[in-house]
């Protein structure tokens, strides 16, 4: 009996489990941004014009609560202002600046300008070395009216391609528009 024991034990402590096997790897996550607060600061390259900004702010992210800010973008006819965008994360405190990091991983980020009755031609002024990124831009402004200008922010990690097609979305707003 002895031996059978003994045989039994070492089959036992002989059978390798599984642990060996090598694991999946897990892929590194992508946790999206939280973007609570987008300011554009806009500043006529002529200097005629005062500074003008235009926030939008939803202290408690999306969802919850609605926006304590959505300011209109207010901007003169027949002016071209360079503009940029702050983006802050204002869930902690102090709030973190997210269009940091935005700037740190420009070749994943692309910034969409989609204009809707509004005569304004925008051009994103800085690049990741290869395509434009959009924290900097350029609005040329022609006729007074009324509409809006969406601003996108695109996250296109391994796939930007200076389009605003691939990746996902990591805030989207649409900002009434007035040309005096």
């Amino acid at each position: 009996m002895t031996i059978l024991t003994f045989i039994t034990g070492h089959f036992l402590l002989s059978c390798k489990r599984d642990d060996d096997k090598p694991q999946k790897p897990q892929l590194p996550s992508n946790d999206m941004e939280v973007i609570t607060t987008m300011t554009l600061t806009f500043t006529d390259i002529s200097g005629m014009q005062p500074l003008t900004t235009a926030t939008f702010r939803d202290p408690d992210g999306d969802g919850g609560n609605p926006p304590t800010e959505f300011d209109t973008i207010f901007l003169q006819h027949n002016t071209t202002y360079n503009t940029s965008i702050v983006l802050l994360d204002e869930t902690k405190i102090p709030a973190d600046t997210i269009s940091n990091e935005v700037f740190d991983e420009s070749a994943d980020h692309l910034f969409c300008f989609t204009t809707s009755g509004t005569d304004i031609e925008i051009v994103r002024t800085d690049t990741d070395g290869i395509y434009e990124v959009g924290l900097q831009s350029e609005w040329a402004v022609g006729l007074a009216g009324n509409g809006t200008v969406q601003v996108t922010l695109r996250h296109q990690p391994g796939i930007k391609d200076g389009t605003c097609a691939p990746g996902e979305t990591d805030v989207e707003v649409s900002f009434k528009t007035v040309i005096q």
